[in-house]
């Protein structure tokens, strides 16, 4: 088949999507297979279970002590006590045990008093106190687990105590996945330009589990028609679903939806979500296909909304609800009209509430729902949200994760996230949730009561001091403590060799040279507009100016992969990438830290990280820090000027 353009048939809404596919296929998994009650858990039961045998099926005592005939303590009192003849009338026995012939009841041992071969009773009792009869738990014949019912731990014990072994079980629906691309590699192969590492296929066969399904992996599918249309058309006749994975939208060699046309029929092809728009749903065979986008966030998405819901309607299942509470939306944020879209966020409690943080919104960036605490639903025809908007964020964490969390809004640098590692694993439990906005970015978070610190790396080009004039003029009605956190060498980063000679800004303004740049209120961005003013350099004329990453790491992967020849960052960064590295200026990177949070329990426990040689040692094998400073306090307000910190 020629290479050819396909167009999108469908953008439909979620919920009409949704309907068309599940109301197409409404088919359980009748088929069962009888498995150990041990090896049940996890599954759905086929058939109702009945109990062979009563639990307990003896009378058993409950109590330690001695078994009796209640008749036998009847006038028993403490102005008139009763003995009994042990081994005649009161018989020894423990937990457990079955009661002996003609017993009905059973005294606790520390209601006793032992005179030799009696012992002295000083209440009567009632009949079966004290005793667990036959079939208290469980009776035979009485129906233990319903059909339809997914089996946990204490049900298998149930099942295991009213004496049944084996239970019938549903087929987990199985679920073929097929990845597509020229460009897959395997992984463990070391990818060549142009290459991917097809990673997603190992993403979905875990949430197909998760889910209740059994994962298909099938080996990659060039992007050739036939050759996609011969693993779909087997897939769909050996398996309950299908899964294919990339060429769903509208390029010249994306075949998905004219496969799935040849061979059944296409439903939606174009959904109104962002990420994950062209999602195809179709059927072959009788058997739902989904042609999942390429990109793992769009690629999630479409699986949250379509497979998910299918999975547990094809096992009989109520789809479960993830929990949700309201946040504080943390920054203005634009959204297209024509579609939903999910915003993934960072979540903690700052000052009693609750702050969302939105990640990066790239279709393509899998970190992000690795960072992400939740999720929130920006609906369709609703142009976005604006700072301090209260809005629902379905968890992806615990709340108890989210409730220890230490919020770091501000500029990025690679200590934090030595910082937020060995807070972890010192202190099981607690996190730090970090948001790389900027410096300045970082201040209007505390300005706002939206984090516990920020970090900060601000240069004043009048009095050369970092840090504390713009704590003074941003938040002076904030008490702020200054901790420093490190020192570290900035710089010009080059490709290894320095091919272009570049040696110093003036060297920017060479119409060779591609710069890339931080965003504004960024710590670096503003190193780098002083020292062009210091210079009288135009910032009009650099070539990239206007080119801008968030974080060292994303400048330094930039000129790593030849889209620019340099940019301004630190040493560590350039180390991480092999970079060469231009030295500039050494500055002083601080946590501010309000001083209503800096007995927090979580805080604490930062600092404490903060002030620990481990975290010296691991910080400066990094390469370009200084931690002479580290931990100790750069300013504190007046309120504070003698309290321990």
């Amino acid at each position: 088949m020629k290479n050819k353009r396909t167009r999108y048939l469908h953008n439909v809404s979620i919920d009409e999507a949704r309907r068309l596919f599940l109301e197409r296929e409404s088919s359980l998994i009748n088929e069962e297979k009888t498995l150990p009650v041990k090896s049940a858990v996890g599954r759905v039961t086929a058939k109702s279970v009945f109990a062979v045998i009563s639990s307990p099926h003896y009378h058993a005592a409950a109590m330690d002590g001695v078994a009796v005939n209640a008749n036998d303590t009847l006038g028993a009192s403490e102005t008139s006590p009763k003995r009994l003849t042990l081994g005649k009338a009161a018989f020894p026995i423990d937990t457990g045990n079955p009661l002996p012939s003609g017993c009905n009841a059973v005294i606790m041992a520390e209601e006793l008093a032992e005179y030799g071969e009696e012992v002295e009773i000083t209440a009567s009792v009632a009949p079966w106190q004290h005793v667990r009869s036959i079939g208290e738990d469980i009776a035979a014949t009485e129906m233990l687990i319903p059909a339809g019912h997914k089996m946990r731990g204490v049900d298998a014990g149930a099942l295991l105590a009213g004496g049944v072994t084996e239970v019938a079980v549903r087929r987990r629906p199985q679920v073929a996945i097929i990845p597509t691309g020229n460009e897959l590699v395997e992984p463990g192969t070391v990818p060549a330009a142009g290459q991917v590492i097809e990673y997603n296929s190992t993403v979905f066969a875990s949430l197909v589990e998760e889910w209740g399904g059994e994962a298909v992996k099938h080996n990659i599918v060039r992007d050739e028609f036939n050759e996609i249309r011969n693993a779909v058309y087997h897939a769909a006749l050996s398996n309950d679903v299908v899964l294919i994975n990339a060429g769903s939208s509208a390029g010249r060699r994306d075949y998905t939806a004219d496969v799935v046309s040849e061979l059944g029929e296409v439903l939606v092809h174009g959904v109104a979500v962002r990420p994950g728009k062209p999602t195809i749903l179709g059927v072959v065979a009788g058997k739902p296909i989904i042609g999942v986008p390429g990109y793992s966030v769009s690629a999630v998405v479409a699986l949250e909304l379509f497979l998910k819901p299918l999975l547990y309607k094809k096992q009989g299942l109520l789809e479960p609800a993830r929990p949700k509470l309201q946040a504080v939306f943390s920054k203005q944020l634009t959204s297209a009209l024509n579609a939903e879209e999910w915003v993934r966020v960072k979540v903690g409690k700052v000052g009693g509430k609750y702050v969302a943080s939105p990640l990066a919104r790239g279709a393509g960036v899998i970190t992000s729902l690795v960072r992400a605490d939740g999720i929130v639903r920006i609906p369709q025809q609703k142009e976005g949200l604006i700072a301090g908007e209260e809005v629902d964020v379905e968890l992806l964490r615990t709340l108890d994760y989210i409730d220890n969390s230490v919020v770091c809004s501000g500029s990025h640098d690679l200590s934090l996230d030595v910082l937020g590692d060995l807070l972890s694993q010192r202190n099981s439990g607690f996190s730090l949730s970090s948001a790389h906005v900027g410096s300045t970015g970082g201040i209007m978070a505390l300005r706002r009561g939206e984090a516990h610190l920020a970090g900060m790396h601000l240069l004043h080009e009048k009095t050369g001091e970092y840090n504390v004039p713009f704590l003074k003029q941003f938040l002076p009605d904030v008490p702020v403590v200054l901790i420093t956190l490190v020192e570290r060498e900035q710089g010009l980063m080059v490709v290894p060799g320095n091919p272009k000679k570049i040696t110093d800004f003036e060297d920017l303004k060479r119409q060779d040279v591609s710069f890339i740049n931080r965003q504004r209120g960024a710590g670096t961005r503003i190193l780098l507009d002083a020292r062009l003013t210091e210079k009288c350099i135009d910032s009009s004329c650099i070539n990239g100016y206007q080119r801008e990453e968030y974080t060292h790491l994303s400048v330094a992967a930039a000129i790593a992969a030849g889209s620019a020849d340099t940019g301004l960052g630190v040493l560590a960064a350039a180390r991480s990438f092999g970079l060469d590295f231009i030295p500039v200026a050494k500055e002083r990177y601080d946590l501010a830290i309000p001083l209503e949070h800096i007995k927090n329990e979580a805080m604490v426990r930062l600092l404490a990280v903060v002030r620990s040689e481990e975290f010296r040692q691991k910080v400066e094998s990094l390469g370009g820090y200084h931690t002479e400073k580290t931990g100790q306090i750069a300013y504190r307000p007046k309120e504070n000027l003698h309290g321990e910190i």
